[in-house]
């Protein structure tokens, strides 16, 4: 069943202030794991909620990204794909290195 509009949803915030999104919200927004989100306070006191873009979250990062296209764009024959040796030096650098990117962060790491 599609989200609509006017619909309700809610949830609870933990002891470490974190939150499920409920899941007809993640539905309508577009919502995946690691997306990242926009909350907007308004002068009433409303609060809106959206799906942040990339150049949203980082202004420097937006311009670099553009940055890049439009070189692309202008020199096309500078792009070329990464060697072989590269691929098994980055692939030996962190082949034992263990993460999960789903954990909760630690206390310290807030």
């Amino acid at each position: 069943m599609a989200p609509t509009l006017n619909q309700k949803s809610e949830s609870t915030l933990t002891d470490r202030y974190q939150t499920t999104v409920p899941d007809p919200v993640r539905k309508f927004l577009g919502l995946s794991k690691r997306d990242k989100i926009r909350y907007d306070i308004q002068p009433d006191g409303q609060v809106t909620i959206s799906r942040a873009s990339q150049s949203e979250d980082d202004p420097v990062l937006g311009q670099f990204l553009d940055f890049l296209a439009q070189d692309i764009k202008k020199n096309p024959q500078h792009v070329q794909a990464i060697s072989s040796e590269l691929v098994n030096r980055i692939q030996s650098l962190v082949a034992n290195v263990e993460f999960d990117l789903d954990a909760p962060l630690s206390d310290e790491d807030e």
